[in-house]
């Protein structure tokens, strides 16, 4: 049985921007969606209108948040099934103990409530940084996050720590029928000097690059996959790669016993300021 692509809503603009995408999603891999609300509804008892006489007024409000949501999903795609769910909890830990039993977590990159001009949302930050599953968030401007740009790319680090980025990378390029593309940045020493020392690192990033992609390559032998070496910051490479891509894929390790935002530099800026959908994929060590 196919885990389910789980979406938190809120009924925000920015998490029906998110249901939107997850059906394509689903779609796409022919997986069935969950959506999931979580709203401490008891808390706001005495300060919601009561609608009936069996139930808060928050609960009623939070079936009619995911209903619609439902319903919405049912009209952007009838073939994707889809059930709902709202549970009395706050967000981040309800979207933490769905992670296991789910293919990815897609969330909105703000939710209902939050400021306008904040550039990624708390519920967002939290779930991306510390979820056992791949989660997407949904960011960005209308021509990526329509998935019309033909391209998907991936973040490539240290070998082992990329392998999950990169098998989800080539996963979505293939579902999607586009282009892989595969950056590794490279910092030069600052002992460095001359051209010959440059050329070698290059030539050592682009080994690695292909350490990291062969996997994916057989697995994939129709996968059309573009392979980048960039001098500089990863966090800038992934950023100008990501302004003309569908969806740009990174990896995240997760240490065991660490309850603190466990994201590298480059998933960090990527979730804030990315032209596209941002995809963390978790690594446990």
């Amino acid at each position: 049985m196919e885990l389910p692509l789980v979406v938190g809503v809120d009924g925000s603009d920015s998490s029906l921007r998110a249901v939107d995408w997850a059906v394509d999603e689903a779609a796409r891999h022919g997986l069935p969606l969950r959506l999931l609300h979580a709203f401490r509804w008891e808390r706001y008892e005495r300060t919601l209108p009561s609608f009936t006489t069996g139930r808060h007024a928050g609960e009623v409000m939070a079936q009619n948040i995911v209903a619609s949501c439902a319903h919405r999903a049912g009209l952007r795609d009838p073939e994707v099934k889809v059930a709902e769910e709202a549970v009395p909890d706050d967000a981040v830990p309800a979207l933490l103990r769905a992670a296991p039993d789910a293919f990815a977590l897609v969330v909105g990159e703000r939710g209902r409530g939050e400021v306008a001009g904040l550039l990624l949302g708390s519920v967002s930050l939290a779930v991306a940084a510390r979820a056992v599953c791949p989660v997407v968030v949904v960011r960005g401007e209308e021509p990526n996050l329509r998935g019309s740009l033909g391209r998907v790319v991936v973040g490539v680090g240290e070998v082992a720590d990329s392998a999950g980025a990169v098998r989800f990378a080539a996963r979505e390029a293939q579902a999607r029928g586009c282009a892989l593309t595969a950056v590794r940045a490279w910092r030069r020493p600052a002992r460095e000097q001359g051209d010959d020392p440059l050329v070698a690192d290059d030539t050592r990033a682009g080994s690695e690059l292909e350490d990291a992609l062969r996997d994916a390559v057989r697995e994939h032998p129709d996968l059309s996959v573009h392979r980048h070496t960039v001098e500089g910051p990863a966090h800038r490479a992934l950023l100008d790669a990501a302004a003309d891509a569908d969806l740009v894929v990174v990896g995240a390790v997760r240490g065991h016993g660490h309850f603190g935002l466990q994201l590298g530099r480059a998933a960090h800026t990527l979730l804030h300021h990315s032209a596209c959908p941002v995809a963390v994929v978790p690594r446990r060590v």
